[in-house]
């Protein structure tokens, strides 16, 4: 659920296709930037004024779940916004230039971006201005991912690719979260979301990547850890979103093999190695791009910011306080420069951690998240601020394996998707 889970899981698709040397070049080629009047929030209703091309189906959905956690509704129009970037099949593009052409076969269709706009659909559609609308676009959106599961039981960012543990875990979060049982999802083989996750879980005898999750086996069907999978993976193996909270009561983060591996007990696992990996610094790190003159790793904030929501989730988020102190301290000028997504990651963190997301360092990030579109509607104080649907609302399950394209990343990197 993430502006890195983003980029990183619409890069390693790419490098899926152009390893196997299929015709899915063209296909992931950037479309033209959106004109400006259609890339301003203000003017149409989507939050941000950045290039929306590669995420502003992901970004508005998580403004809008961030906007529900900390009691706002989105604003009529901004829902809107989102509705018409449906298409007709229930799928959601990256985005839609366009919203009056219909979609066709050259639509790339995009489960992430369906499955992050159904779990926020979900969340404003009660207090929407048309709920039935609302309600139809999410119903609609859940059917077309039933409809392009694999066989395995998990999904590929694009349809018809291999699966993968980030696109699988948005996809499983999103069903928990709207109130559908994950493992009702079964494939034409008999297959359940949970069967398809568990196979890019590493053991814990692992020497480099103990209890992580891998976003795909590499060419030599080897797991590799990828802090980034491994956070969506947490959340998905606890049947939790992106706005999860902290589970209680707390707990010590461990590894343990069971002889019948279980979702949960993976997400533990993961939850573990997440935990000894923000041990060293404080944050996660994320490799250079290729060709890049500086070969030094550089922070990641979006994936520590799901770091800790997930390690919350699990029960274990003593020890994502560290993380969390860093990103107030260090955050404010990624969160800046990259848009509704950055403030809503770090919101999401900050109230998984029950800390104030209006007094994160020296800033109040739901007013910075709410200026970046339409002006939401007041909070209802006198209301909880939880979705109608998931067991915490926004106390749910955000996404984004760093799989490196540098054509494909070069728009992943301007459009703040991928570091």
């Amino acid at each position: 659920m993430n502006t890195v889970r983003r980029g990183a899981a619409a890069l390693a698709a790419a490098a899926v296709v152009l390893g196997a040397g299929a015709t899915g070049v063209a296909s992931a080629t950037p479309s033209p930037s959106a004109p400006a009047s259609t890339a301003s929030g203000n003017a149409s209703g989507l939050y941000g004024t950045g290039d929306p091309t590669y995420d502003g189906v992901w970004r508005q959905s998580l403004a809008f779940l961030a906007q529900r956690a900390t009691g706002y509704q989105p604003a009529d129009r901004a829902v809107d916004w989102l509705v018409a970037q449906q298409c007709a099949d229930g799928s959601f593009a990256s985005y839609r230039a366009d919203t009056g052409k219909p979609c066709d076969a050259k639509t790339l269709r995009d489960s992430n971006a369906t499955a992050v706009a159904v779990q926020a659909l979900a969340a404003v559609r009660r207090q929407a201005a048309d709920p039935a609308k609302a309600d139809k676009a999410v119903k609609a959106g859940t059917t077309w991912l039933r409809s392009v599961q694999n066989k395995d039981g998990g999904w590929s960012y694009s349809p018809g690719g291999a699966s993968d543990a980030n696109s699988t875990s948005v996809v499983v979060s999103a069903l928990a979260a709207t109130g559908v049982k994950p493992t009702s999802f079964t494939s034409p083989t008999g297959r359940t979301p949970y069967d398809a996750l568990l196979t890019f879980a590493l053991p814990c005898e692992d020497e480099t990547g103990p209890g992580a999750f891998a976003y795909q086996p590499d060419k030599a069907g080897k797991l590799l850890a990828n802090a980034d999978a491994t956070a969506a993976a947490v959340l998905a193996g606890l049947g939790k979103g992106v706005a999860a909270t902290k589970a209680s009561p707390p707990q010590a983060p461990t590894c343990v093999d069971l002889p019948e591996p279980t979702a949960e007990r993976a997400a533990l696992n993961g939850a573990s190695y997440l935990a000894k990996a923000l041990v060293k610094s404080g944050h996660l790190t994320t490799p250079p791009m290729p060709g890049a003159t500086d070969p030094a790793e550089k922070p990641d904030f979006g994936n520590t910011a799901d770091a800790v929501v997930a390690l919350a989730a699990a029960g274990v988020g003593r020890q994502a306080e560290p993380a969390l102190q860093w990103l107030e301290q260090n955050s404010a000028a990624w969160a800046k420069e990259s848009g509704p997504a950055a403030y809503a990651q770090l919101i999401l963190a900050a109230r998984a951690m029950e800390a104030d997301p209006r007094d994160f360092g020296e800033a109040d990030l739901v007013e910075q998240l709410n200026a970046t579109g339409p002006a939401p509607k007041t909070p209802d104080t006198s209301a909880s601020s939880t979705s109608d649907d998931d067991e915490g609302g926004f106390d749910l399950w955000w996404i984004i394996g760093i799989g490196t394209v540098v054509g494909v990343g070069i728009g992943f990197l301007l459009s703040g998707r991928k570091k």
